[in-house]
């Protein structure tokens, strides 16, 4: 090939490539010219929901609320951040909820669907951009003598037919779909994101509700044991004055069996204990086979909650914030229903060569090429698109409920465990109360029987009333510290809303 020969075919595709992006651009410019302000995009608004200035049980101030262990937030209070269970300072409880953190199991799912969403909005906006395909034919073919298309002097041949071609083909966005597909797809990605973080505190909170639990069934156990020996020093008092004739048959028989009952009771504390044992080990990842927690007894110190105004309520909570992104994603996909009333434009090219041999495949004089745009108008579908927009409109009104349900639904739970923390702060206190005075009146009973001026049914009276209210003061003490575990919980853990991923980081 000459000089001269290949300069005329470079300047033969040079013009080819300028007629081609000439025509590609005059045709966008004329359909956003002609289609300007054609954007199906639905405004998107969050739904006002009614907040109180306070909450109703919070009651700042009162010493019912000081000894709950939570107070009314000041605008200058640190809320809760991050890590919310070191507010117990219990550096076993700590630790535990680090491991859970890394090997929970349900938190590992909750993450690669979030992952998985992530991805499906990283494919979405694949379509903004042309799709290039390549590929390559060839077949050998062989025409007969008979053929019917032969004449009476033609010869059998065998051709080849090799094809290198290259394909371009884009659809643009010019009425919105993809646009609002993507923002669907991406509040649906922080709503992963959100479930994700609803999912972590949810185990976070088990996590330390079975811990406090355990802890309360370890008290127990200390409570059962001191009371086992004070009930073997009173059964062999009781032995030796029967010996003595000072005491009869039937209060020896009361003496073995309070003790035997108290027995049983040890042992079913010590089952419900190991039951607290296994729960833990399965949210932390381990096998509750090879997991095991020493028992130490000893009552949780109640921490000062901040509570914060009810409307802070609305950006701490991951499952407010998986709610409304919710509502965020089906208005999105009402804009994707109205795009389809619009025409679907699509362009293409298509470039290659074709020759009969190898050896001149690649000939720049055996090139094709062709491009053009395709619009097409769906004219009739019998109230497809109609029903399917009144679809998309009905699931946007049923997520506002459903966000303003999660929204009441917050606030139920605060107030619920705002009052059972104040609650059983004043019974703890009553009942501390109480397991003074029985103490009291089982030591006059044991001194007095054991001069001999009481019969043993006053012992047996006073030492099952202790034992009764020490249990009772123990599991208002446990359900103390699940209450903080659960008005924290409610309150949104250490979340709040610009830890949710943004759109922008969402690729």
């Amino acid at each position: 090939m000459t000089h001269t020969t290949k300069n005329a075919h470079r300047i033969d595709l040079q013009l080819s490539t300028r007629r081609a992006s000439l025509l590609f651009g005059l045709l966008g410019l004329s359909l956003c010219s002609i289609l300007s302000g054609c954007h199906p995009t639905a405004a998107y608004q969050r739904p006002a929901v009614a907040t109180a200035p306070v909450y109703k049980e919070s009651q700042p101030g009162s010493a019912d609320a000081q000894a709950a262990g939570w107070k009314q937030a000041a605008p200058s209070d640190a809320m809760l951040r991050g890590k919310w269970w070191e507010i117990f300072g219990d550096p076993e409880l700590n630790s535990l909820e680090e491991k859970l953190n890394i090997n929970n199991q349900n938190i590992a799912q909750y993450f690669q669907n979030y992952m998985q969403a992530r991805a499906q909005v990283a494919q979405i906006r694949a379509s903004y951009w042309p799709t290039v395909t390549v590929g390559g034919s060839g077949t050998r073919s062989r025409t007969p003598v008979l053929s019917s298309t032969t004449t009476a002097n033609s010869i059998a041949s065998t051709s080849n037919n090799l094809q290198l071609p290259v394909s371009i083909s884009w659809e643009p966005d010019l009425f919105g779909k993809i646009r609002n597909q993507v923002k669907q797809y991406t509040a649906a990605a922080q709503v992963s994101a959100a479930d994700l973080e609803n999912e972590r505190l949810s185990e976070q909170s088990s996590l330390a509700q079975y811990y406090f639990e355990l802890r309360g069934q370890d008290a127990q156990i200390e409570i059962y044991d001191n009371t086992l020996v004070a009930y073997n020093k009173v059964l062999e008092l009781t032995r030796s004055l029967v010996k003595s004739g000072l005491d009869s048959e039937e209060d020896l028989a009361s003496a073995e069996a309070a003790l035997h009952a108290a027995e049983a009771n040890a042992v079913a504390a010590r089952t419900t204990r190991a039951q607290y044992e296994h729960a833990i080990a399965l949210l932390i990842g381990e096998s509750a086979s090879s997991f095991s927690l020493p028992q130490h007894p000893g009552n949780v110190k109640i921490p000062v909650i901040p509570t914060g105004l009810p409307s802070a309520l609305l950006e701490r909570r991951p499952d407010i914030a998986a709610a409304e992104r919710t509502m965020a994603a089906q208005n999105a996909l009402i804009g994707v229903g109205k795009a389809a009333y619009y025409p679907t434009v699509s362009l293409s090219v298509g470039a290659g060569t074709k020759s009969s041999t190898w050896s001149n495949l690649l000939n720049w004089d055996n090139r094709y090429w062709s491009l053009g745009p395709t619009i097409s108008q769906t004219i009739f579908d019998g109230g497809s698109r109609r029903a399917t927009l009144v679809q998309y409109r009905a699931q946007y009104d049923a997520s506002v409920a459903s966000y303003r349900q999660t929204v009441l639904n917050a606030f139920k739970e605060v107030e619920d465990y705002l009052v059972s923390s104040r609650q059983l702060a004043e019974q703890a206190g009553k009942e501390k109360q109480a397991v003074d005075s029985y103490t009291r009146y089982r030591d006059i009973a044991l001194t007095r029987y054991t001069t001999g001026l009481d019969t043993y049914l006053n012992v047996l009276t006073a030492e099952t009333s202790l034992l009764s209210n020490q249990l009772t003061l123990t599991s208002v003490h446990t359900q103390q510290a699940v209450a903080a575990v659960e008005l924290i919980t409610a309150l949104g853990g250490g979340w709040d809303r610009t830890e949710l991923p943004s759109q922008a980081q969402i690729r």
